[in-house]
């Protein structure tokens, strides 16, 4: 019995069971087997790609660039704190570019004296230390023979520090270090030669500069471009004058202190404490103190315990009673601020960050104080740090004591 249509249309649905599955039509959206991929997808798959691909770009040039960069903000901060001499030179009739140019010079001329000095003084103390050093060894045996019942004797100290594999390996070491080293003055000599460029650019070209970033403005963003730019230049400049005139006051104290010892070579030892411990933060003091101290030993041994007592307490006066002052007055910073800004940017930058943390900060500070909306302070005894009567956790005390079972109340007047 050959099939026809309407036993054909009964086999398919007849029984669930059955070996024919049911043809039903696809679903709506369904892939099928001639389906294309959506005209979206290669899109943004490209656009990703392009995207990371942009990223890692950017990420390697960034970390090829980082020295330069960090060149480039010492450049601009340096080129802050001489805008107002630079201006004031501008102001007098002087062409802004030979008023940077008298101003680099002049701190160059300062800095090559500074160096050739203390560069003479470290080579005759170093000379006279090598000259004096057997003098030095005798008494340091004769102590240790006198207080150890020892028999001890220069020649064989000497022979047996010659002859030690301590010293073989360190002059094998330094032999080795010497290209080191020298590549490393040549890369600092280079990273100033950059810093100097930079720095004279940004301040022979302060005004270039600013018109041509004020350019790209509005004029609502370009006042406040200004404003900001000013700001970091008192602020900076603040900086370095509170640092140089507690830079000069540290020097004073320290060239009497080394002048009553007879230490010589007192007045370099008093630039270097001043300039070493005011513009090297954080390890600062104790390389200033170093140096004097390894002097004063030369002269007298109790000199040096003298000198270190002496940065000690100086330093403490310096923290607590001379930085507020004049800080105040000049970057007006909290020192707690200030102290953490330079950890923070020593964590971020090293040795750069340390120098430049603080006068970024009081920028930022002053910058932002403007937009803050500030309130006036309630008259209330907490806002002073004082408690009123009975608030304190010795009054709830007595209070509890004085409430409890069968306690009599003072002031009822019984006996």
């Amino acid at each position: 019995m050959a099939p026809n249509d309407e036993t054909d249309q009964v086999t398919q649905h007849a029984s669930p069971f059955g070996t024919t599955p049911p043809n039903w039509p696809p679903a709506a959206g369904a892939a099928g087997p001639n389906a294309r991929m959506p005209r979206w997808l290669p899109r943004a798959m490209v656009l990703a790609l392009a995207l990371i691909a942009v990223f890692q770009l950017g990420s390697w040039a960034f970390h090829q660039l980082t020295g330069l960069l960090i060149n480039i903000l010492i450049a601009f901060f340096l080129a802050l704190a001489i805008e107002p001499a630079v201006s004031w030179m501008a102001s007098r009739g002087l062409r802004r570019g030979l008023a940077t140019a008298v101003v680099f010079l002049g701190v160059m001329i300062a800095a090559a004296g500074f160096v050739t000095l203390l560069g003479s003084m470290l080579a005759g103390q170093i000379i006279k230390i090598v000259e004096d050093f057997p003098q030095y060894l005798d008494s340091v045996i004769n102590w240790i023979n006198t207080h150890f019942n020892t028999d001890l004797k220069r020649v064989d100290v000497q022979e047996g520090l010659l002859r030690s594999d301590w010293l073989r390996n360190y002059v094998q070491n330094s032999a080795t270090g010497v290209l080191d080293v020298s590549a490393q003055v040549l890369g600092g000599l280079f990273q100033l030669l950059t810093v100097t460029l930079f720095s004279f650019y940004f301040a022979a070209d302060g005004p270039r500069l600013r018109r041509a970033l004020c350019s790209v403005l509005p004029p609502a963003k370009q006042a406040e471009v200004l404003r900001a730019w000013e700001i970091a230049v008192n602020k900076t400049g603040g900086y370095i004058y509170s640092r140089g005139l507690m830079a000069l006051i540290s020097g004073a104290a320290h060239y009497i202190l080394l002048q009553t010892l007879n230490v010589p070579y007192a007045p370099v030892l008093a630039v270097w404490v001043g300039l070493v411990s005011q513009f090297i933060p954080t390890i600062g003091t104790y390389l200033a103190g170093a140096l004097p101290m390894l002097i004063a030993f030369t002269v007298d041994p109790w000199y040096a315990l003298w000198v270190l007592i002496f940065v000690v307490v100086y330093q403490q006066f310096e923290n607590y009673v001379l930085q507020p002052k004049l800080t105040s007055k000049t970057v007006d910073i909290h020192p707690a601020v200030a102290f953490g800004s330079v950890i923070a940017g020593t964590a971020l930058l090293g040795a750069v960050g340390a120098l430049i943390a603080i006068p970024a900060i009081a920028t930022l500070q002053a910058f932002l104080g403007a937009y803050v909306k500030r309130y006036d302070v309630t008259d209330d005894p907490r806002v002073h740090g004082h408690r009123n009567r009975g608030e304190g956790p010795l009054a709830r005390m007595w209070a509890l004591w004085v409430r409890r079972p069968g306690a009599k109340d003072p002031g009822d007047g019984s006996s």
